[in-house]
């Protein structure tokens, strides 16, 4: 890892973090490198998402928890795919093991694909629900629950670590999830393609609800998600940045949300999601049917200056300068997303330079 005393370095660390093992994952085992890399370039935190059954986070991130010694590690869960004990167990569990260095992230997903799953749709009572048991758990009770995720009569962890408990974030697009955040959570995921105008609206969705709750609304953590394509060539740029976009707005209600939230017409997602390409499907989503390469053509759908708003293209400079910005407009914490750790190391260089040119020490 680099420096930590290096102009900037520290606070590289506290405002930005990176997924490992973006999109599709054949090789699991590319991820620990991932995050050995984020580590020595100087990121704070890597994030997991969930997708079975290579990218399974529990076990992710427990192998990334032993082979890192400062990062943080953030992994993502659905609240109705596992017991509640279990969500609470893998986070207790990675607390100890990582020295406290663990975040747990909450996701709604899509109701259709976690109906194949046999789960029902995420709402926001067994959201309610289920983050009440999980800190329950953590002070040590035994629960005993009757309602909307089932009945558990007397649920507790055994020798669990007495530590500080993990804090537990939100992933949100809508303004209702967003408020959700603000009321219940530590912090809150923004999706990947949102302006800077969105993030500044978003966070003050969230804050604006945090403080009607009574709570801090400094104490609830904006946490950014952003493609990041530095220094690709075109074909590169064009599948981590387009390919990727088009897995997001294909997403019925997805897709509004996040232009509505930037001020975009949605009229560009009707002609994307009417593409040939997409007649095969069957209305699976995307990304369960082709690779970010493959849907390259159908990104051109969507108008470019989408992506120039939305995302970070360009040099590294160029990468650093945008992603400042989304810092500017509100969000304590940046998740660099798309790009590999491996292509970040001059991004990390400019980062450092950047954020020393406004003020960071």
């Amino acid at each position: 890892m680099s420096d930590i005393q290096e102009p900037g370095a520290q606070a590289l660390f506290d405002k930005f973090g990176t997924y490992i093992l973006p999109g599709r994952v054949a090789d699991p085992l590319r991820g620990l490198a991932e995050a050995q890399e984020a580590e020595r370039i100087g990121l704070g935190t890597v994030w997991i998402s969930e997708r079975y059954a290579t990218k399974e986070p529990a076990v992710l991130a427990g192998a990334v928890s032993q082979l890192t010694k400062k990062v943080r590690i953030g992994a993502t869960m659905y609240i109705t795919v596992r017991n509640p004990v279990v969500t609470a167990s893998v986070a207790n569990l990675m607390q100890a093991l990582t020295g406290d260095r663990f975040r747990l992230l909450l996701a709604r997903g899509v109701a259709s694909h976690l109906a194949t799953l046999g789960s029902p749709p995420i709402t926001f009572e067994r959201l309610k629900d289920g983050i009440d048991i999980i800190r329950r758990l953590w002070a040590g009770e035994t629960v005993n629950y009757d309602g909307i995720l089932g009945k558990y009569p007397a649920v507790q962890l055994t020798d669990r670590y007495t530590g500080p408990t993990p804090s537990i974030s939100f992933t949100a697009i809508g303004p209702k999830s967003l408020a959700f955040a603000g009321e219940y959570c530590d912090g809150v995921l923004l999706h990947p393609f949102l302006t800077t105008e969105g993030v500044r609206k978003s966070a003050k969705i969230v804050h604006d609800a945090a403080e009607k709750a009574g709570r801090d609304p400094k104490s609830v953590r904006i946490f950014h998600n952003i493609i990041v394509a530095p220094d690709l060539d075109k074909d590169e740029e064009d599948a981590v940045v387009g390919g990727r976009a088009i897995t997001y707005f294909q997403v019925p209600v997805y897709g509004e949300q996040l232009a509505e939230m930037n001020g975009w017409d949605t009229g560009p997602l009707t002609t994307m999601r009417n593409h040939p390409q997409f007649a095969a499907l069957g209305g699976k989503l995307a990304d369960q049917g082709f690779t970010r390469a493959q849907l390259v053509e159908v990104s051109r759908s969507l108008p470019h200056w989408w992506y120039e708003q939305g995302a970070a293209i360009g040099t590294a400079a160029q990468c650093a300068s945008t992603l400042c910005d989304f810092l500017d407009a509100g969000a304590d914490e940046i998740v660099l997303h798309g790009s590999a750790p491996a292509q970040m190391g001059p991004l990390t260089t400019e980062l450092r330079k950047e954020l020393v040119k406004r003020g960071a020490k």
